[in-house]
């Protein structure tokens, strides 16, 4: 579920996160995918790639892509995943907490995330989106504001415990 009404928790058509879980592993638990290394296969077709953290600078470099002309300071995603057929990485940020710290702060970061993330990708030609997946704790009423701002930032989206494969442009298990 996302805040403001898209989506719907069906755990056929999107991956159910828990605090442990990351999305190589449950995208290999879906019906029809297939994983190699970082490339992602439905019913045997490359559908996308996954980088985790310094694998995506390592995917930069066989791109020849120094990131240091484009950003100052390397910024570490959970995960990276890019989706062929619509030429899109999304940043995937996993936040999971059970008391008040740190995550409430980072939170309110992805306005500058995506804007990094876009100059260090634009040599690739992609779009870039960024999605919060959160645990429950993030649907409190003092979460409100900066639930709010995310979904007011251009390509930025938070979920629940959940992530839809649709909105990943990736096939839904029949």
């Amino acid at each position: 579920m996302i805040k403001g009404g898209i989506g719907g928790a069906n755990t056929k058509t999107g991956l159910h996160f828990e605090a442990e879980a990351d999305f190589l592993t449950l995208i290999k638990k879906q019906k029809g995918y297939n994983v190699d290394g970082n490339d992602i296969f439905y019913n045997k077709e490359k559908v996308a790639m996954t980088f985790k953290k310094h694998e995506l600078y390592r995917y930069l470099e066989t791109k020849e892509i120094d990131y240091k002309k484009f950003i100052s300071k390397k910024i570490l995603p959970d995960d990276a995943i890019f989706v062929i057929i619509s030429n899109t990485i999304f940043i995937i940020e996993i936040k999971f907490q059970t008391v008040a710290g740190s995550t409430d702060e980072k939170l309110q970061t992805c306005d500058f995330k995506i804007k990094q993330y876009r100059k260090l990708l634009a040599q690739l030609n992609v779009e870039v989106q960024y999605i919060y997946v959160l645990n429950k704790w993030f649907e409190k009423p003092e979460y409100k504001d900066v639930l709010d701002y995310i979904i007011s930032i251009s390509g930025c989206y938070y979920y629940f415990e959940y992530l839809p494969l649709q909105k990943l442009g990736l096939p839904v298990p029949k």
